[in-house]
């Protein structure tokens, strides 16, 4: 599980856009802390992230959700499938956050539905368990949008909102930057979110990509890092050992 940005140790974690158990098994074998299974950019269906969630939990790995869209239905599922932790692309703003957020946490802090999840490890549910699933499950809030940008003090500090995660990438084309490159103003963001998260004493997840990005997590006070996903990670291995290969027989 991940740890407040107020501890050392940092959470690493790798996104998984196919529903390839190979790949949830190397991660863990690596010693990676969480996978995150990518419903929004992957093509994981209700089918793949309840399978690959019970496998990652059997392998010892927190596992996380990013939704396809932060709908009931599609939080509910992921949660009742024994999910760690969402992650809610596309909020709009404030209003939105505290609604969908919401589907997240069973009353009265939300409005989540009881239902049968695997959490409950298929037995009768515990006089506690409301209590201890709502503090067991993380919700977090992807800002990347104008809107989430605004209000973003705001949602941080909504009680069914456990942390943010940064999306640097669509928030830089909806502030009028174009395609993410690390600007002064990509930084201000990125400064403003988490400062907005330390106050709340909420948990920051951060993506990051090379030593730059590896460095301002660890500066921001990450919670969490995300560190690609499998199949950039298989295009460049697979990219460089052609290069390689063709370099050694050229010469």
């Amino acid at each position: 599980m991940e740890r407040s940005g107020k501890e050392a140790r940092i959470s690493i974690g790798c996104w998984l856009n196919t529903p390839s158990l190979f790949a949830c098994e190397i991660m863990a074998a690596a010693g990676y802390d969480a996978v995150f299974l990518d419903g929004e950019h992957g093509i994981l269906g209700p089918h793949d992230i309840d399978r690959l969630t019970a496998l990652g939990k059997a392998l010892g790995l927190s596992v996380y959700v990013r939704v396809a869209t932060a709908g009931r239905p599609q939080i509910q599922q992921a949660l009742d499938a024994g999910a760690d932790g969402l992650i809610l692309p596309q909020v709009r703003d404030f209003e939105d956050a505290r609604a969908c957020t919401a589907y997240a946490k069973y009353p009265p802090l939300g409005t989540r539905g009881m239902g049968s999840p695997r959490s409950l490890k298929y037995g009768d549910t515990p006089a506690n368990f409301v209590d201890s699933e709502n503090r067991r499950t993380r919700c977090f809030v992807m800002i990347e949008t104008e809107g989430a940008m605004r209000d973003v003090d705001r949602i941080v500090a909504l009680p069914t909102v456990d942390g943010l995660y940064m999306g640097p990438y669509d928030l830089s084309l909806q502030r009028g930057r174009g395609q993410y490159t690390k600007t002064a103003g990509d930084r201000a963001d990125a400064d403003r979110i988490a400062r907005a998260t330390h106050e709340a004493d909420k948990l920051l997840g951060i993506p990051a990509f090379g030593d730059d990005d590896l460095a301002l997590a660890k500066s921001q006070g990450a919670s969490i890092i995300t560190i690609g996903d499998e199949v950039s990670m298989m295009t460049e291995i697979l990219r460089g050992n052609l290069l390689r290969v063709r370099k050694q027989l050229a010469g």
